[in-house]
């Protein structure tokens, strides 16, 4: 925890920039006190709390992304967009899909929920079948903090993986939380875990309830009011989710170097190459500077 609860929000910067190119909250939980070496259990419960689960089913680790490689290797699919090469380097025969129908059979399946792509998002009782369905299903829920709806927590299925990464929405770094039953959850005892200052600042920003409240509100208000800029200034709604939008610009290369001449950085994904990605600005500068470069689209 080397960055602080500060860590992913990219201020503009002394050059005067303003970095919308992240999947990020830019507000996140600015922390209540200094962080002391803390024991998993109260992260547990926190977790527990926040996501209407049993703190049996939570475990903190360092990096999510290393639970699913303690899985014996099988038939993986995965969504298109979602990270297949590290399930390849670890023996996975993995298959590419665009939706979860595709997925029944599979030894692993493996959903971002919301994806990290294009932020398309599934509802829990259709995860719930698919989890029937498969060997093993690992739900990404990395994106899904401002979309409490979403989570499978509160009806876990006995052989669900839950994925969340701290980072995206409360700006915790190198701290994730995996929620399994306990006899699963065992079986990734060997993942590394955080060490204790993140285990104590995380379970202080998961009980901070009324910061997660206002800032859902604040960002479910902000990607609607960004939606009627990028409409006002002809681009197309492509996707997104509560943490960023993408856009159908017509000519995305464009749409950047203007944004870049104003020291707004946006990113542009490889395919296609109309679209946009951007992030929610955090505060009025932001919004005002933004708000400038689109009424000259």
């Amino acid at each position: 925890m080397q960055d602080g609860p500060r860590g992913n929000m990219e201020q503009a910067s002394a050059g005067g920039w303003i970095d919308l190119s992240g999947a990020a909250n830019r507000r996140p939980w600015p922390g209540r006190a200094q962080p002391a070496d803390g024991p998993q259990k109260p992260l547990a419960q926190a977790a527990a709390d926040w996501l209407g689960c049993d703190p049996a089913q939570v475990r903190a680790v360092a990096d999510v992304s290393a639970a699913i490689l303690r899985l014996p290797p099988g038939r993986a699919a995965v969504l298109a967009g979602g990270d297949a090469a590290s399930l390849r380097a670890a023996g996975w025969q993995v298959a590419q899909v665009r939706d979860i129908h595709d997925m029944a059979g599979i030894d692993l399946a493996v959903v971002g929920n919301p994806g990290h792509s294009a932020g398309r998002d599934w509802p829990p009782e259709a995860l719930s079948r698919l989890a029937r369905q498969v060997g093993h299903l690992v739900v990404d829920e990395s994106l899904a903090d401002p979309r409490p709806d979403l989570s499978l927590a509160p009806a876990l299925p006995g052989n669900g993986l839950i994925l969340r990464d701290l980072r995206p929405f409360w700006g915790l770094r190198g701290l994730g939380l995996v929620l399994a039953a306990p006899a699963l959850l065992d079986r990734l005892s060997d993942c590394p875990p955080p060490d204790g200052p993140a285990l104590s600042l995380g379970a202080q920003a998961l009980a901070d309830r009324a910061w997660a409240d206002q800032t859902i509100l604040y960002l479910a208000e902000a990607v609607l009011r960004l939606d009627r800029l990028a409409v006002a200034a002809g681009w197309r709604p492509a996707g997104g989710t509560h943490l960023f939008r993408l856009y159908d610009t017509r000519d995305a290369a464009a749409a950047q170097d203007r944004l870049a001449r104003a020291h707004i950085r946006v990113h542009r994904p490889v395919r296609p190459d109309r679209r946009l990605r951007l992030g929610i600005p955090a505060d009025r500068a932001e919004w005002d500077r933004l708000c400038a470069v689109l009424r000259e689209f």
